[in-house]
């Protein structure tokens, strides 16, 4: 089963017994529909005195109930439609959202925030009408097989009549299936490209002012808009030419069972009663516009659940279910290799061990890899080879809380997520000693909410913003990682963040990626990273005699 499949399967069971009932309230209509012309048949021949048995107004009575039941169905399957898809989407966003979270954040980076916001938002909520679509797709053909059933009990020269029209009903239909799933698979693959490129501009937009380049950018922007109308007016020409075939065909067929219910009328095989439901069962079994409407919303569906599998189907992170036993937050990496996309080594076979309560600074001139080495210490991304473990533990068999717990990051311009300005910290506990250790509780004390007030209403500068960050990554419990994390602040403040992280009193493990000679000369070690290999550990007076280590900082 292809996972484009097992989503679908699992969008039809997001929306609970909402598709069982859907599936009973579309076969109990169709029952009436095709019910409903020979009753009617049965009552005009009563009324012409033409039928024996019971009276007219028994039948126009059966006539009134058909309609009744065909009005109570159309209700419960309206409702029953929005209340399945509404089930459907919110369990395959969660699904994709929770999906989106838990990959690497190298795989994730790999596609445009644009285009994966299309997927959640857009391709999901096609998706999400898997459960009324497969009913709708295995009741559609019951109207036609039910009539062509009605059509030969009456006469079977209606039934041939009918089977031949179906036929080429069928021949003029052959080829909307594979071109309207091209052109929405296209439409939709344009919408993510353009939605993707609007986020990078929106993103960007500061840049894009200060260089005068704004009507570039848009040409830039508004580039799969020429895709996008292309694939968008390739749909509307299917649909427009299926409808207009079926415009031809319809009546057509129609006017083939007149003739030969005409005919058979003159040669006394047919009542006036079964004529009129001849007739009937015509329209209802000819009608392509329910067909097209079942193939369209079918295309639709598919194309959905093929963009949204599509990211499904790149691995998630693992973890393991461990807890960390006692320990001071010893850090070793073992050999520990990552490489691009293209191959080229980033870090090569480094190994570092960390003791445990240690302030470790990490420098080296740019694109040396000391954010690569900050992200694999605390398994912000998992190496290509090799090991790390904390006291003990290899970071891969850890369970999720037990990780988050203890390991924590500050980075050079954090994203602040949550409604809240307590949510953005984390604020579960007290949070007066991370705001303190980070420098911003006067700043939160000072906003109408304090820690409640709404993150969105809150103006703040590049090192607010900083700072805040930091307070969140003050939470972790052993291994404490910061990249470039004070890069922001002022002179004064970044005095008292760093006195705060250097002190005796922080017995955690601490990693700074830092450019500063004065953090590096307050460290405990200091590892010198050049071209992706751990040149040197130790301490910052020792490293010193060596001229290439000054001109790590002169650089």
């Amino acid at each position: 089963m292809t996972p484009a499949a097992r989503l679908l399967l699992r969008a039809v069971g997001s929306a609970g017994w909402w598709t069982p009932v859907l599936a009973v309230v579309a076969v109990v209509g169709v029952a009436a529909e095709l019910a409903l012309p020979a009753i009617l048949g049965r009552a005009v021949d009563a009324a012409v005195g033409t039928a024996p048995g019971a009276s007219s107004g028994h039948w126009l009575a059966g006539v009134v109930g058909l309609i009744a039941v065909l009005v109570a169905t159309d209700a419960v399957r309206d409702y029953g439609t929005g209340a399945a898809t509404a089930r459907s989407v919110a369990g395959l966003r969660h699904t994709l959202a929770r999906h989106l979270f838990a990959l690497d954040p190298r795989i994730a980076a790999r596609r445009p925030v644009g285009d994966l916001v299309g997927r959640l938002v857009g391709q999901v909520a096609d998706a999400g009408q898997a459960a009324p679509t497969v009913v709708l797709a295995g009741t559609v053909l019951l109207p036609p097989l039910g009539s062509l059933v009605a059509l030969t009990l009456i006469d079977p020269w209606l039934g041939l009549t009918f089977v031949v029209g179906l036929l080429l009903l069928g021949v003029l239909l052959r080829s909307f299936v594979a071109d309207a799933s091209a052109a929405v698979a296209g439409y939709q693959q344009a919408q993510g490209e353009l939605a993707g490129r609007m986020v990078e501009a929106l993103a960007g937009a500061r840049t894009i002012a200060a260089a005068g380049t704004a009507d570039r950018e848009v040409a830039r922007v508004l580039t799969p808009v020429a895709a996008l109308r292309a694939h968008g007016a390739r749909t509307w020409t299917v649909l427009a030419g299926a409808a207009t075939r079926g415009a031809v065909v319809n009546p057509l067929l129609q006017l083939a069972v007149v003739a030969v219910g005409g005919l058979s009328l003159a040669a006394g095989r047919m009542t006036p009663g079964e004529l009129l439901a001849a007739l009937q069962y015509a329209a209802l079994g000819a009608g392509l516009g329910t067909v097209v409407g079942a193939l369209n919303k079918a295309v639709r569906v598919r194309a959905g659940c093929r963009r949204a599998a599509d990211v499904l189907g790149e691995p998630a992170r693992r973890y393991g279910t461990r807890t960390l036993p006692p320990g001071p937050g010893e850090l070793e990496l073992r050999k520990v290799s990552v490489r691009g996309d293209d191959g080229r080594p980033l870090l090569d076979r480094v190994d570092l061990r960390v003791p445990g309560g240690t302030l470790l600074v990490v420098v080296g001139r740019s694109g040396a890899g000391k954010s690569l080495l900050a992200a694999v210490a605390g398994r912000l991304r998992d190496p290509d080879s090799g090991e790390v473990r904390l006291d003990g533990v290899p970071l891969p068999e850890l369970a999720p809380a037990a990780l988050h717990a203890a390991v924590g990051y500050g980075f050079e311009r954090p994203v602040l997520v949550g409604d809240t300005v307590g949510e953005a910290v984390g604020c579960g506990a007290d949070p007066v000693p991370v705001s303190r250790a980070a420098a911003i509780h006067d700043f939160v004390e000072r906003l109408p909410g304090r820690w409640r007030t709404p993150l969105a209403e809150v103006a703040m500068s590049g090192g607010e913003r900083q700072r805040l960050g930091l307070a969140r990554a003050l939470r972790a419990e052993r291994l404490l990682v910061l990249d470039d994390a004070t890069s922001s602040l002022d002179t004064v403040t970044e005095y008292r963040v760093t006195r705060t992280l250097t002190g005796p009193g922080d017995r955690r493990t601490r990693i700074v990626v830092s450019h500063r000679v004065g953090m590096a000369a307050r460290a405990d070690l200091v590892a010198w990273v050049d071209g992706g290999r751990v040149r040197a550990v130790g301490p910052h007076r020792v490293l010193w005699d060596d001229p290439d280590y000054r001109a790590v900082f002169r650089a």
